[in-house]
């Protein structure tokens, strides 16, 4: 903010005493940050488990105190508390859990904006907070409607995020030891978009050489070409992380690919195809997400092993399904916790350093 002195944050808790009395007393505490035990009355809010929400500054309002921002260590243990007690639930819909992630998430970028803070230290929380948005928005199931959780509008704070970290990347020296890994995140989210791909390549030569950038951009190449045995032959590959930010990609993808083979093999008296092959070619969680897919753009099936290409019965209407995608997203977590996937370093990403010159 030009003109003003920005404050150094100092609440050592998730969410400061006043804002959690003030919203004790007008009863809008999450049940998420609710005292265990509660019975009856009022409830109580457990300053271990309540968050911090965000609330939009107002025009020509104050800065707020030191005591109301939460500085970036308490801001990092912030996230990873979103990342393993929050997003974990078994005892929340996924809907809910995505719509109170992102609205705390928010809340972290706008005390870390509203401070001074370390370009390095603040990259580390945009980090952890791109990272636990990405896995909970590709966790809501793939019917998810507008509800707890309007899928637009967290489409629309996950580039938000990305956005900030990129600034905070263009605005500092570093080092920033997994730029590498998240810029590649902007381009697998942006997949297809001229403009993302322009802005990546953009960036210095010795960050565009490292792997996951690399990798970016050959799933980038693969999807804008067309070319669908190299894309879903790239997309099992990916990483957990990347495969969430990819994700929304993959139902376009595989319609397209549908499309294809439409053109290509459709003739009035029909020809078969495996439905094997499709789930092989596609990466399908299996016969009946592939029989499900066909049936969905009008295609006919041939018992239970084999759909019928048949000119004319092709068809598109709304949305493409997603699926579930365990084989290219869910199966990758690979026995880990969404923290530790969260907190990994950029090894464990497919993000090697960018080597310096001697």
């Amino acid at each position: 903010m030009p003109g003003c002195e920005l404050p150094v944050g100092t609440c050592l808790e998730m969410c400061p005493a006043a804002e959690r009395a003030r919203r004790e007393k007008e009863c809008r505490l999450h049940r998420f940050e609710v005292a265990p035990g509660c019975r009856g009355g009022r409830p109580r809010a457990d300053p271990h488990r309540a968050v911090k929400e965000y609330s939009r500054p107002a025009a020509g309002k104050a800065l707020p105190s030191p005591s109301q921002l939460r500085p970036p260590s308490v801001l990092l243990a912030t996230v990873r508390y979103l990342a393993s007690e929050v997003a974990e639930r078994a005892d929340a819909s996924r809907t809910e859990v995505a719509a109170f992630v992102a609205d705390r998430l928010r809340a972290v970028r706008l005390d870390l904006a509203l401070q001074r803070a370390g370009d390095s230290e603040a990259a580390v929380v945009l980090e952890a907070a791109v990272a636990v948005l990405l896995a909970v928005v590709a966790r809501l199931e793939p019917d998810a409607a507008r509800g707890p959780a309007d899928p637009v509008l967290l489409q629309a704070q996950v580039q938000e995020g990305i956005g900030s970290l990129r600034r905070c990347y263009a605005q500092g020296t570093g080092p920033h030891p997994r730029q590498a890994a998240f810029q590649g995140l902007f381009l697998l989210y942006n997949l297809g978009s001229v403009e993302a791909l322009h802005e990546v390549l953009q960036l210095p030569a010795a960050l565009r050489s490292c792997p996951a950038l690399r990798m970016a951009l050959a799933v980038d190449a693969a999807f804008r070409e067309g070319n669908t045995a190299r894309l879903f032959r790239l997309l099992r590959t990916l990483p957990y992380l990347q495969s969430c930010a990819v994700q929304c990609h993959v139902g376009h993808a595989r319609r397209r690919a549908l499309a294809r083979l439409a053109r290509a093999l459709s003739t009035p008296k029909g020809q078969t195809l495996s439905l094997g092959f499709m789930v092989h070619l596609l990466a399908l969680d299996g016969p009946e997400e592939a029989r499900d897919l066909c049936q969905t753009h009008g295609l006919p099936l041939d018992g239970q092993e084999r759909v019928v290409f048949l000119r004319g019965r092709y068809t598109e209407k709304g949305l493409p399904p997603v699926g579930a995608c365990k084989v290219l997203v869910g199966s990758k977590l690979g026995g880990r916790t969404l923290e530790e996937v969260v907190m990994a370093e950029e090894e464990d990403e497919g993000g090697d350093r960018p080597k310096s010159r001697a």
